[in-house]
């Protein structure tokens, strides 16, 4: 069965699906992205999110060049995102980025670009102090180019975001960040959705038990009763259960997994509606605490968190 997602209208005047397949990995084995890319495209999935620093954008476009020609999509109907790495924040080193990361996906253009992270490093991972707005001046200009047609930033805070909307000439269009039910981000998503900037939720089924120790015994998405009912009474996984409150609350998810069938379970999400009261349910499981804290980065000039 093949299920389309409803899409998000962003500030730039292009659609984005509300659904997307994440594929980082930090271990995938040769050929899993490409064949998760494609599973994906035939579940219905038309949003696939990728980054430079994932060192799998080739796979990422085989398997979307392999579904354009088999008929299955057109380009047109994709939605692709790529991420700019820290070491090219340099204005100069902007448009050179995403051109490597173009021919790597072989397309003729990504329909977001992101800044992955306000900070700056060389290739030895040393701070450069490039200011974020430099970059963004840079990102501006692959869109003039018709390289990118939104641009927008991950893992920034509100003053960042805050002072790149006082200076912008082309506002970002999305920002993508680390929300769960056990990180629910309020106050981020509500800035960013007043601001006209369309919050993206990466990691958004939150703990695993293994992440960190700090998590041990609280992965409540696998295991909380409460939800393992809610999850029973709807007829849903308690996965599709997280992904729903966050799309409940306008939030776009980009789940990752190279299972098929869980990569199908994640894009049916549209068959149901959560109650006010079970929305509430799950909100209670914020524990504010990141999978994702990017601790190596932590004494970086323009660090978020």
């Amino acid at each position: 069965m093949v299920v389309k997602a409803p899409a998000v209208k962003l500030s730039s005047g292009y659609e984005m699906p509300i659904v997307g397949l994440g594929t980082y990995a930090r271990n995938a084995e040769p050929g899993q992205v490409r064949q998760a890319v494609e599973w994906a495209i035939e579940a219905g999935y038309r949003h696939i999110d990728t980054a430079a620093i994932y060192h799998n954008e080739e796979q990422v476009g085989e398997g979307i060049s392999n579904k354009i020609k088999q008929g299955v999509v057109t380009r047109e109907e994709l939605f692709v995102t790529t991420k700019l790495w820290n070491d090219k924040h340099a204005e100069a080193d902007v448009l050179p980025a995403l051109q490597e990361s173009l021919s790597k996906l072989k397309l003729t253009y990504v329909d977001l670009y992101l800044i992955h992270w306000p900070v700056s490093v060389n290739e030895k991972s040393e701070d450069t102090e490039i200011d974020y707005i430099e970059t963004w001046r840079g990102m501006e200009n692959v869109v003039k180019l018709g390289l990118a047609r939104s641009i927008g930033v991950s893992n920034f805070n509100k003053e960042q975001l805050t002072r790149i909307l006082s200076v912008a000439q082309i506002k970002p269009a999305v920002h993508q960040f680390e929300i769960s039910p056990t990180l629910t981000q309020h106050d981020l998503v509500n800035f960013c959705i007043q601001s006209s900037i369309a919050p993206v939720a990466y990691t958004p089924l939150g703990l695993l038990s293994d992440a960190r120790p700090e998590f041990t015994g609280k992965d409540v998405i696998k295991t909380d009763p409460k939800l393992g009912e809610l999850a029973q009474r709807y007829g849903k996984s308690r996965a599709q259960v997280a992904l729903r409150y966050l799309i409940q609350r306008g939030i776009t998810v980009i789940p990752k997994s190279f299972t098929k069938s869980r990569i199908e379970d994640n894009l049916n999400l549209f068959d149901f509606k959560l109650s006010q009261e079970d929305v509430d349910i799950v909100d209670g499981y914020n524990l504010n605490l990141r999978c994702v804290p990017a601790l190596t980065m932590a004494k970086l000039k323009n660090f978020a968190f």
